[in-house]
């Protein structure tokens, strides 16, 4: 068996790595139209409470790789799967809201001791310099002129909410915040990513 250089081991090493990186971003995906599942504190899905009989507060939150846009189309499109699971053919926006959340989290820099003794992955260099021996550098949590030891990301998740008064027969026509569930579902359908069965 041949015995690799130190170039070599450091190449196949940066292949095992790309290679570990990219499968984990696989799995990494915007949260699907799904009931709302709780994962730590964090819920993603969508859920929606009864409070008259024809009114309902319905809801959908999105991970942190979820957009506005998507996290919005998914409620108008649960509101009117359940308009029409209710048997009722419209529904009424009486109040709507999108709320950005932001989170900021500090962790120790991606080679640093949460990855244990192997360190992390990334492009990284060192350097010397006389005045103050070696250090290291990598472009996203380090500079050569300051120690950064943590790294600091922001999340921004988005959830919107809406309360909907369902109605039967056609929808009112002048009112703009009125929809037609079935032609709700019918464009929106197609736009919808449901869960993958792993």
């Amino acid at each position: 068996m041949p015995i690799l250089s130190q170039k070599g081991r450091r190449f196949a090493a940066l292949g095992l790595m790309v290679a570990g990186s990219l499968s984990l971003a696989s799995c990494m995906t915007a949260t699907p139209y799904q009931p709302a599942s709780v994962s730590g504190s964090v819920r993603n899905g969508y859920s929606d409470e009864q409070i008259e009989q024809n009114r309902f507060r319905v809801s959908f939150s999105g991970n942190s790789l979820t957009s506005r846009e998507t996290v919005e189309r998914y409620l108008l499109y649960r509101s009117a799967e359940l308009t029409l699971q209710n048997g009722y053919d419209y529904f009424v926006l009486s109040n709507r809201d999108t709320e950005k959340k932001t989170q900021t989290y500090a962790t120790p820099g991606i080679g640093g001791p949460a990855f244990g003794p192997w360190g992390g992955w990334g492009p990284y260099w060192r350097y010397h310099n006389p005045g103050w021996g070696w250090r290291s550098w990598d472009p996203f949590w380090g500079d050569p002129f300051f120690d950064r030891n943590v790294d600091i990301r922001t999340v921004d998740r988005y959830e919107a909410v809406a309360e909907i008064v369902m109605g039967k027969g056609p929808k009112p026509a002048d009112n703009i915040r009125a929809f037609d569930a079935h032609e709700v579902k019918e464009r929106l359908g197609p736009k919808i990513e449901l869960p993958q069965n792993r």
